[in-house]
C-alpha cells in the first residue's frame, strides 16, 4: 500500500481547516468549490469516501510519524524483541 506524503497531507488538512473557517464566517462560492476539491483530494489520498474518515486517517498518519520520529530521537528503531 502506498503511504501519502505526510507533508502534503498536513498541507491539505491545514487548507481544509482554513476553508471551513472561511465558509463558516461567510459563504464564498470560490472557497466552497476549493473546499470540495480539497475534501475530495483528502478522501482519495486516505482511501475513503467520507471526509470525516479521511481526516481521522490523516491525523493517525501524522501522529504515527511523530511517534516514529520521537522513537528515533530516543535511539529506538521501532523494532521489538517479541516476534
Amino acid at each position: 500500500m502506498l503511504v501519502p506524503d505526510r507533508k502534503v497531507v498536513r498541507e491539505l488538512l491545514t487548507r481544509y481547516a482554513s476553508l471551513r473557517i472561511t465558509q463558516a464566517e461567510r459563504h464564498v462560492p470560490t472557497a466552497a468549490r476549493e473546499l470540495e476539491d480539497v475534501s475530495y483530494t483528502l478522501c482519495v489520498m486516505m482511501g475513503t469516501s467520507d471526509i470525516t474518515d479521511a481526516i481521522a486517517k490523516a491525523d493517525t498518519l501524522l501522529l504515527t510519524k511523530e511517534r516514529s520520529e520521537e522513537a528515533d530521537a530516543d535511539g529506538e528503531n521501532g523494532l521489538t524483541l517479541v516476534g
